[in-house]
Order: structure tokens, then C-alpha cells, then sequence
């Protein structure tokens, strides 16, 4: 039974900054599995955004790279989301997922 819990989302102006937290249950051994953010703007396909190894390792869509951070509290089973510098086009609902698991969603919206 795996749940994903995420949180943090919410209205920010352009230029500003949000971190999405995403608590994991149900995941025996958490450290040794990827953890990734999506997002879904309204009328687009889900995108990848962000992903990050049990170990570390990270991997961006250009589209964030430079403005956004993924990090994991193995501790807390937790994996973030900072995001920096967000602009309009960030605005979308963000998922965290691991392998065929989604949390609810989160409301991202970037606006003046």
C-alpha cells in the first residue's frame, strides 16, 4: 500500500518560489528507489520534470534546468521540489511518483 502526499503548492508571482514536498508511505525501503516530479498544464500531456536516485543522482527537463532542485530526505521519506525563478508556463498541476504510483496532484499556478 504506497501513498504519495504531496504538498506546498499554491498562487506565486512570476519570479518567485515554491517547494512541493512529497510524503511517501508503503515503500519498505525507501533510499533505494527513483522518486520523480511530473506536471500537467490544462490541455498537455503529463511531462516528466524531475528525477532522483536512491542514491543522489538527478536528472531534469530542460525546460527547469537551472531554476528547479529535486532533493530526498531518505529520513522522512520525502522527496522536494524546489522551484526558483518560476514563470507563467510553470503553472500546471504537479505529481509526485514512484514507478506506477501518483500522488493526488498539486496546484502550481504562476501568475501576475
Amino acid at each position: 500500500q504506497v501513498q504519495l502526499v504531496e504538498s506546498g503548492g499554491g498562487l506565486v508571482q512570476p519570479g518567485g518560489s515554491l517547494r512541493l514536498s512529497c510524503a511517501a508511505s508503503g515503500i519498505t525501503i525507501f533510499s533505494m528507489y527513483l522518486m520523480s516530479w511530473y506536471r500537467q498544464a490544462p490541455g498537455k500531456q503529463r511531462e516528466f520534470v524531475a528525477v532522483i536516485s536512491g542514491g543522489g543522482t538527478t536528472n531534469y527537463a530542460d525546460s527547469v534546468k537551472g531554476r528547479f532542485t529535486i532533493s530526498r530526505d531518505n529520513a522522512k521519506n520525502t522527496v522536494y521540489l524546489q522551484m526558483n525563478s518560476l514563470k507563467p508556463e510553470d503553472t500546471a498541476a504537479y505529481y509526485c511518483n514512484y514507478q506506477h504510483y501518483w500522488g493526488q496532484g498539486i496546484q502550481v499556478t504562476v501568475s501576475s
